[in-house]
C-alpha cells in the first residue's frame, strides 16, 4: 500500500506532487502496517518480508519484531495486565518522474510502538475464564526521507512534499475479549486462548500531509502443550513444548502485506530453573514454522515465566 509511483507529465513545470487523496492513502497505509505491532500475536512477533525490484515500480521490504507478555496477578486478585513493545522498519522505493526521466528514490521508515492492556478474569469453570481487556497504544514513525527529498530535488529539480513530511505520531484505543482454558496435570499441561482484538489507531500532532487512521482487528487462536521428557535438568523435569497458532487479520490489516491469515506450528524445550531462581522460573526455546497466503518462513522464539 505504501509503495507509490510518481509520474504525471502535466506536472513537468510545477514539480512532482501527491494529491491529497494519495497522501491520505499513504498515511493510512503507515498506520495499517503499525497495527500489526500493537496486538500481541506469536505469528507476527517476528516478520521479515522483502520484494523484488523493478525499473517502473517501487520495491518494498518490511521488518518487525515484538516483545511482550501478560499474566493474571493471582487467583485471589484476577487482575490481568499485558504489555507489548514493538519495532518495525518499512523501506519503500519511490519512483520520481518529470514525465521524461524517472529516478528510483529509496526511503526508510522506522516505527516504534507500545501497547498496554488491563483486564479482569471472569471465572466460568475451574479451567475456563472469560477475560475482557481494555487496550491503549502509542506509536511513532520517523524517517530519513528528508535526505531522499533532497536527492529528488538535486537529480530532477523537483520537490516532493510527501517525502518532507514523512513522519507521524499515533494513538490507539480499543479492547480485546479472550477465552482462556488451562488444564494442568503432572503428566501434561494444556493452554488454549481464543482472542478477538479491535484497536483503532489515529494520528495526532503530525503534519497535515500525513494524518491518517487504521483499524487493527484480528482473531487469534493459540494452543500449547507441555509435558515432561523424562529427563531431569537443573533439579527439575525438562519439558518438551508443542504449539499451534492461527491468526485471521481483519479490517485494514487484511491483505496489506499480501496475506489475510497466518498459521504457526512450533516445537521446543522448557527449562525449569525454580530450584535456583525465584525470579525467572521457566525458560522456553521454541522453533516455529509460519505459513500463510504467499508467505512462509521459520523463526526461533525465547520466552520466560516469572
Amino acid at each position: 500500500m505504501l509503495t507509490c509511483g510518481l509520474a504525471d507529465p502535466a506536472l513537468g513545470q510545477q514539480g512532482l506532487r501527491l494529491s491529497k487523496d494519495d497522501l491520505q492513502k499513504r498515511a493510512n497505509g503507515v498506520l495499517a502496517l503499525m497495527s500489526f505491532s500493537i496486538v500481541p500475536d506469536i505469528t507476527t512477533s517476528s516478520l521479515n518480508i522483502g520484494s523484488g525490484t523493478s525499473s517502473t515500480k517501487g520495491s518494498t521490504s518490511f521488518f518487525m519484531t515484538q516483545l511482550g507478555g501478560g499474566d493474571t496477578i493471582s487467583k485471589s486478585v484476577p487482575l490481568y495486565l499485558e504489555g507489548v513493545v514493538a519495532y518495525s522498519r518499512y523501506d519503500p522505493t519511490f519512483i520520481a518522474s518529470d514525465g521524461s526521466e524517472s529516478r528510483r528514490v529509496p526511503a526508510k521508515w522506522n516505527s516504534t510502538s507500545v501497547t498496554g492492556g488491563i483486564g479482569w478474569d471472569l471465572k466460568l469453570t475451574d479451567e475456563l475464564k472469560l477475560r475482557p481487556i481494555f487496550n491503549v497504544a502509542l506509536g511513532n514513525v520517523t524517517s530519513d526521507l528528508r535526505a531522499a527529498s533532497w536527492y529528488v530535488g538535486r537529480q530532477t529539480g523537483k520537490d516532493v512534499d510527501f517525502l518532507d513530511r514523512g513522519s507521524l505520531n499515533a494513538y490507539g484505543l480499543g479492547g480485546s475479549l479472550m477465552l482462556d482454558y488451562e488444564h494442568y496435570r503432572p503428566e501434561g499441561e494444556i493452554d488454549v486462548e481464543l482472542r478477538y482484538s479491535d484497536i483503532r489507531l489515529k494520528s495526532f500532532d503530525s503534519s497535515a500531509a500525513v494524518k491518517g487512521s487504521a483499524d487493527a482487528k484480528s482473531v487469534n487462536l493459540w494452543a500449547r502443550y507441555r509435558a515432561p521428557t523424562g529427563i531431569t535438568l537443573l533439579q527439575r523435569p525438562l519439558r518438551y513444548v508443542l504449539e499451534l497458532t492461527h491468526s485471521e487479520f481483519l479490517g485494514d490489516q487484511r491483505g496489506i502485506l499480501g496475506f489475510d491469515r497466518l498459521t504457526s506450528v512450533g516445537a521446543g524445550l522448557e527449562f525449569d530453573s525454580s530450584a535456583y531462581s525465584s525470579f525467572i522460573t521457566r525458560t522456553r526455546l521454541v522453533g516455529r514454522y509460519v505459513l500463510g497466503n504467499n508467505v512462509s518462513g521459520f523463526s526461533v522464539g525465547l520466552a520466560v515465566s516469572f
